[in-house]
């Protein structure tokens, strides 16, 4: 990792990949990644860490099912929200969006459970596979 400072609008101009999020530093045992999204993600959860979201450009619809029912939250520019453990949830972004996540390393974009991975998707690490 560098120890000096990224500018993260270079960072997301070196890659055009969606829902294929890169590690750009780490934080104790916590990997801060950036990604490109657009369109839906899929249904999955994260059993044993909550996932943390910053919308730097965009906006990102997380939908989420609690014990309450379902439900989806918007998130515009600028706004964090974090899915807490255990909660099945789908990001999807309509007109794209570009976030910043905070999750433990080694944690798998489509969660410990999800429904089918799409054949775009690396179903071993989660990372959408180039064209």
């Amino acid at each position: 990792m560098s120890h000096e400072p990224i500018l993260l609008g270079d960072a997301l101009a070196s890659f055009d990949t969606l829902w294929s999020p890169r590690i750009v530093t780490r934080v104790n045992d916590y990997d801060v990644r950036i990604a490109k999204v657009e369109g839906e993600h899929i249904w999955h959860v994260h059993d044993d860490t909550d996932e943390f979201f910053l919308v730097l450009d965009g906006e990102l619809h997380i939908s989420l099912r609690e014990t309450e029912g379902e439900r989806s939250v918007v998130l515009p520019r600028g706004a964090v929200f974090t899915v807490p453990r255990g909660t099945e949830h789908k990001p999807y972004a309509p007109s794209g969006a570009a976030i910043l996540m905070f999750e433990p390393t080694g944690t798998l974009t489509v969660g410990d459970r999800h429904d089918e991975v799409p054949d775009h998707v690396d179903s071993t690490t989660g990372h959408a596979l180039n064209p």
